[in-house]
């Protein structure tokens, strides 16, 4: 199902949804605009069809102890499939990297790593992210501080895009 399919009522569900996953089926409901069964109707569809991945609590990182967030850029030996298959794999396996994204450019992938602190970021990554085969340059930076972290996508975008569409 492609964005445009969706309707108004899809869409406004999402974005509350993103905004707040919390809330119950009759608040979600009375915020769109419809009655309870048919919201939680949609809600299921949108679930089935894979808009909708999962529901997540956000954690205080720095609360349980994790000091350190760090973005490695990493350049592979080889960019054929199987190897980059297989490095991707490899990053599901480690705990401290939360993110793998792979990239155009002169970086194959960056890797979003949180640790408790420097030692446990250097102990994974000279134990095992620069001894992990076809793996040939790392260059790191350590986040001082965030600005900006808003999961999901800008639905005000969507809704402009759709309306000069119309």
């Amino acid at each position: 199902m492609a964005s445009t399919r969706l309707d108004p009522i899809d869409r406004k569900i999402l974005a509350e949804l993103q905004a707040d996953g919390r809330m119950t089926n009759v608040e979600l409901a009375k915020r769109v605009g419809i009655s309870a069964p048919p919201c939680l109707r949609r809600v299921r569809t949108l679930e089935d069809s894979g808009y909708i991945k999962g529901y997540h609590a956000e954690v205080d990182a720095k609360e349980l102890g994790f000091e350190v967030q760090v973005f490695a850029m990493v350049g592979l030996a080889s960019q054929a499939e199987t190897d980059l298959s297989a490095f991707e794999a490899q990053c599901d396996t480690w705990p401290l990297v939360r993110e793998c994204h792979m990239l155009n450019g002169e970086v194959d992938f960056m890797l979003k790593c949180v640790a408790p602190d420097l030692s446990s970021f250097q102990s994974f990554l000279t134990g095992q992210l620069l001894t992990t085969p076809n793996v040939a340059s790392v260059k790191t930076s350590l986040v001082i501080r965030g600005a900006k972290d808003q999961p999901g996508v800008p639905f005000d975008v969507l809704e402009d895009r759709l309306a000069k569409q119309a």
